[in-house]
């Protein structure tokens, strides 16, 4: 009932919040929360929905990235309370903005520190995708899972997100990816690039910023749906307040996992 109900709220939160605003934001509807960072009323609205019936089915703390701009110490629930919601209401922003159709709206309910149900809503193609710890995942209500990757590491295509790695690193690890099939330009919102590993059109993500919100939903989904997303030390990726642990690799299969630890991280 859980699962069926937070999907509902993020699909209703979407219809009246966020998709009524793709290619038709006002001026003075986009605005800088932070430095390079931006916002829009869609965000601030649909987080406020989601927040409220959140809190109505379970009532713990709801940690939403737009809430955590204004207030950081929000973020200290995902490791001080028993229980708490995490939310992204656009993820992708500046995708949002710019009319791209790659964003969605995610959410996930985060249990002892560990991530035990999660959801993502891709409203440009009307496609929900949802895990839960030891239950499994699936799309629009189809059960995901992987084989066993038998293909060799020439053959492997995934997303290397550069962006925040200091320049040494990046050189690094773009020099080392061509052992690796051709790279996936990215496509700005985890809530797009998790569902491509866990559906098999593409081999893994490279990440090292990880904040909670955008991390948490595609982690559980990936590992959920028989993929493996740890850090670069292999741990188990766990959600943790901003500026925490940095560094995240996610493959479709544990074994790939670490070939791919291997051949992207040699030298780094």
């Amino acid at each position: 009932m859980l699962m069926e109900k937070v999907t509902e709220i993020l699909v209703e939160a979407s219809a009246e919040a966020v998709e009524p605003r793709f290619r038709a934001l006002a001026a003075g509807e986009v605005m800088e929360k932070a430095p390079g960072e931006i916002v829009t009323v869609a965000d601030r609205d649909a987080e406020r929905i989601i927040t409220r019936r959140l809190r109505d089915l379970l009532p713990v703390p709801v940690v939403g990235e737009e809430a955590v701009a204004a207030d950081p110490d929000l973020a200290r629930a995902l490791v001080d309370e028993p229980a708490a919601w995490l939310v992204d209401p656009v993820d992708g922003t500046r995708n949002f903005v710019a009319g791209q159709p790659t964003y969605a709206v995610m959410a996930s309910l985060v249990r002892k520190g560990q991530a035990v149900a999660a959801w993502i809503w891709q409203p440009c193609t009307g496609t929900a995708y949802t895990a839960e710890l030891g239950a499994g995942a699936w799309r629009n209500g189809e059960r995901l899972a992987h084989e066993k990757v038998t293909t060799p590491p020439e053959s492997w295509t995934g997303i290397l997100k550069t962006r925040y790695f200091a320049p040494p690193m990046s050189h690094h690890l773009l020099a080392n990816a061509r052992a690796l099939g051709p790279l996936d330009p990215g496509r700005g919102a985890a809530g797009i690039e998790y569902p491509l590993v866990a559906t098999g059109e593409r081999d893994f993500l490279l990440y090292w910023r990880t904040l909670p919100w955008d991390h948490a939903p595609g982690s559980l989904l990936i590992t959920e749906s028989g993929g493996r997303s740890a850090r670069f030390d292999g741990s188990p990726y766990l959600p943790e307040p901003p500026g925490g642990t940095d560094g995240l690799l996610v493959a479709s299969d544990p074994e790939q996992w670490e070939t791919l630890r291997e051949l992207l991280l040699k030298g780094v």
